[in-house]
């Protein structure tokens, strides 16, 4: 059913309602009355149910609606999303679908039972003709739309880029985790390859975690945890890759460095962790931990894949002879 039709006739007769009327409509704010008289009697009015959708993406459309009473919502990618904001009484929407001459891209819905002014897209070309106030106050409207726009995708890109960071991000200790590593470690991996330099893998296991936790509990375990990650971190560059491999395991990924100086770090940062070097009155970790540490290096054509089951092979090397060493 057609519920668009003629604006009563009292809006073109009576010129003090007229005034007021426009007055409180942000694209007549300022425009002269008898400027768009003639052109006002061709607009019409939409009645707009609660619930009901008035604009959606995918459906042309030909109006510039205004709020004369009620609100709408607006909504993007699904009439079900949150709102993204509120329309009142003297808000227009439409305008952006007739300026670009494309479809909607959201979807405006009644938020309550709803009267509008609607004009029609040829109407609209002839106001701005007409009033040159008009068409300053539709240039500032688009503007602000615009503004809003991009503030809304400057926004969602926040959120995805948040988002992404904490996929690729272990809450508990702040390093990379699983799919960091197999897209950073591949990547580096396969540079050194192609300018024939040495890579080496070091895999890192804390010694009787699981005792640790049943002495302790589990608290005491993620303090442990996040201990062992940053005193790992300091004892390697800041161009070598660490990530938590999974549970008590984590995994650096050494670039330009062969396997027999590789060890010689990993020794280092293990005597780090276990409190042995200097007076230990600088360690995180004042509670009984020791790391096992496995390391690799990379061969001709090493995959990921072969690279880490080669650190972790010597890793349990490490761990059948004793534990708190390290093994290649």
């Amino acid at each position: 059913m057609d519920r668009t039709h003629k604006v009563p006739q009292s809006l073109a007769i009576n010129s003090d309602y007229k005034r007021s009327l426009l007055g409180g409509l942000e694209l007549f704010e300022g425009v002269a009355a008898e400027d768009v008289q003639d052109l006002l009697q061709r607009c019409g009015r939409r009645d707009l149910a609660a619930d009901e959708i008035l604009l959606s993406p995918g459906e042309k459309n030909e109006f510039v609606y205004i709020v004369l009473s009620g609100s709408v919502n607006v909504h993007v990618s699904s009439p079900d999303a949150p709102v993204l904001v509120t329309m009142d009484v003297g808000a227009c929407v439409g305008e952006m679908s007739i300026i670009g001459d494309r479809d909607p891209s959201a979807y405006v819905i009644g938020a309550e039972p709803t009267h509008l002014l609607s004009i029609h897209q040829t109407v609209l070309w002839e106001m701005i003709n007409a009033s040159h106030t008009f068409a300053k106050n539709l240039l500032v409207i688009l503007s602000e739309r615009v503004q809003n726009h991009n503030r809304a995708v400057a926004e969602s890109f926040g959120e995805l880029r948040k988002f992404e960071r904490h996929a690729r991000t272990d809450a508990l200790t702040g390093l990379g985790n699983r799919h960091t590593m197999e897209e950073s470690f591949l990547r580096e991996m396969k540079r050194c390859q192609n300018d024939a330099l040495p890579v080496s893998l070091v895999m890192i296991d804390i010694d009787n975690f699981k005792r640790f936790n049943d002495m302790f509990g589990h608290m005491a375990g993620d303090r442990a945890l996040s201990a062992v990650a940053e005193l790992i971190r300091t004892q390697f560059r800041p161009r070598d890759l660490i990530v938590r491999f999974g549970g008590d395991e984590f995994a650096v990924l050494l670039p330009e460095v062969a396997e027999q100086k590789a060890l010689e770090i990993a020794d280092r940062a293990r005597e780090a962790v276990c409190g042995k070097t200097g007076d230990g009155s600088d360690s995180l970790i004042k509670i009984p931990i020791r790391i096992s540490m496995g390391v690799a290096q990379a061969v001709e054509d090493s995959t990921l894949s072969n690279l880490i089951r080669a650190a972790d092979a010597a890793l349990y090397r490490a761990k059948n002879a004793g534990r708190d060493r390290v093994s290649s």
